[in-house]
């Protein structure tokens, strides 16, 4: 269920290398590698720990939670979207891709979520 909705995803995504629906606790419900050396389980719970430390800082602010993050690299390029309270996705990229359009197709993919997470 969840894979037919990645694929429509990361199909949207020019030079997507993977993508993975997340919980917020860091660990991967469903994935899709399209370069096997991507080591999800790892990005999934760093990057979603500092979600969490960065929501944590935000409230605290009384600016609210984080609903998107972004991480450039010298090879690759790091997006987490929020979905719901509890579920995220996590983009990997080239550096050739367009943020843009990946930024708006995360945005987008909530539509396609929504009746199985909420």
């Amino acid at each position: 269920m969840f894979l037919d909705r990645l694929e429509t995803v990361i199909d949207r995504i020019g030079g997507a290398r993977a993508l993975s629906l997340v919980a917020r606790d860091g660990i991967p419900v469903e994935s899709i590698l399209r370069d096997e050396s991507i080591d999800m389980e790892i990005l999934a719970a760093e990057l979603m720990s500092q979600v969490r430390a960065i929501t944590q800082n935000h409230e605290e602010l009384a600016v609210g939670a984080v609903r998107h993050l972004s991480v450039a690299t010298d090879e690759l390029g790091l997006m987490v979207s929020a979905l719901t309270g509890d579920y995220y996705l996590l983009a990997v990229l080239d550096t050739s891709s367009s943020v843009g359009r990946a930024r708006f197709e995360l945005r987008r993919a909530v539509l396609l979520f929504e009746d199985d997470l909420l």
